[in-house]
């Protein structure tokens, strides 16, 4: 891949799509070359809006668009398995919002579909490409805190939300835990990997969603996580990892940090704060960043955002799910409702 620059085709043109587009603009090496959308008029007033040359308007098109070097996937999520098995299936590198699709079966088939033909896909889980959070992990890893002995993790929105909201469809893939609740679980298993336990419980909406939930994760090691999401109030969106020498506390905004603390028994905390040349810490640059880096490198995949750890996040939610109770159009019939634990 020529080192001038790499293009990026955009399909959707929500919020997260904006947000993205916006960032590239901070990359040198990114050019912004199509977008698609199912309306041409909802295609054409983003083009506008970002100067973008090529406006489709129907996916096909996009995903059909030899000129373009990677697609970012940022429909609504009961769209991901869809948007982006047609992009790999036409050759297209893929970048898909999270969470990454509704379940794991869905889930394999797109990194099944990226394997078959030769394609980098990668979840677009920007936290885990975070500088600091790089940091914070690099510290655990190395022993700082000692042995992992719990995580604690929460996210929620106060709302409300009224009935036809996309966070309370379930043909959208509704409820706090997929669209909030990943991002504790996904802070958890980065520092622990996937859980042999999960228990869970969350209320639901009317509609069979959840609008708060939570679990408890367990490991073999002993380890414990527990995680919070909800879409009925308002959290402090803080993380903590506590170890058998120490503990790092996170303030709000735990996904997107500007600051940590490291507590080490015997010392003084020791603070770290986001370098300043990184950006806002809302950025979505670095991840992609990341995938440049990739495709340039020949990677099929990222090692920051490896598909297997997507697909172990993946199987927590669809365990949580299970727990509550939450299924979503489409999905197979369990042979019977869980209980509750």
């Amino acid at each position: 891949m020529a080192e001038a620059g790499v293009r990026w085709g955009v399909l959707a043109t929500g919020g997260i799509a904006a947000a993205f587009a916006a960032d590239l603009v901070d990359l040198p090496d990114a050019e912004l070359v199509a977008v698609a959308s199912r309306t041409r008029e909802a295609a054409r007033a983003f083009a506008e809006r970002f100067g973008v040359p090529r406006a489709y308007g129907d996916w096909e098109a996009l995903a059909r668009d030899e000129d373009i070097d990677v697609v970012y996937v940022a429909t609504p999520h009961a769209a991901h398995r869809a948007a982006a098995g047609l992009c790999l299936e036409a050759g297209r590198n893929v970048l898909c919002e999270k969470p990454f699709t509704l379940n794991v079966r869905q889930a394999e088939e797109l990194v099944a579909l990226a394997r078959e033909h030769g394609r980098f896909l990668m979840e677009a889980m920007w936290m885990y490409c975070n500088p600091l959070v790089r940091r914070l992990k690099a510290l655990v890893d190395d022993g700082a805190i000692g042995e992992v002995r719990t995580v604690h993790a929460d996210f929620g929105l106060s709302g409300p939300f009224p009935p036809a909201h996309r966070l309370r469809d379930p043909a959208l893939g509704g409820g706090a835990l997929l669209d909030l609740g990943v991002y504790p679980v996904a802070f958890a298993q980065l520092l622990l990997g996937e859980p042999t336990d999960v228990t869970a419980r969350a209320v639901l909406s009317p509609e069979g969603v959840d609008v708060q939930t939570g679990a408890l994760l367990s490991w073999e090691s002993g380890a414990l996580a527990s995680v919070h999401c909800s879409i009925v109030g308002g959290t402090a969106t803080t993380a903590s990892v506590t170890g058998s020498e120490g503990r790092i506390d996170v303030p709000s905004g735990f996904f997107h940090p500007d600051r940590f603390v490291l507590h080490r028994d015997g010392r003084e905390p020791q603070e770290f704060a986001a370098d300043p040349a990184d950006g806002p810490r809302t950025s979505l640059r670095h991840e992609a960043r990341e995938v440049m880096r990739a495709l340039r490198a020949g990677e099929t995949e990222s090692p920051l955002v490896p598909l297997e750890g997507t697909l172990a996040v993946m199987r927590t939610l669809d365990a949580i799910r299970d727990r509550v109770g939450v299924r979503y159009p489409g999905e197979e019939p369990r042979a019977a409702e869980p209980t509750l634990v």
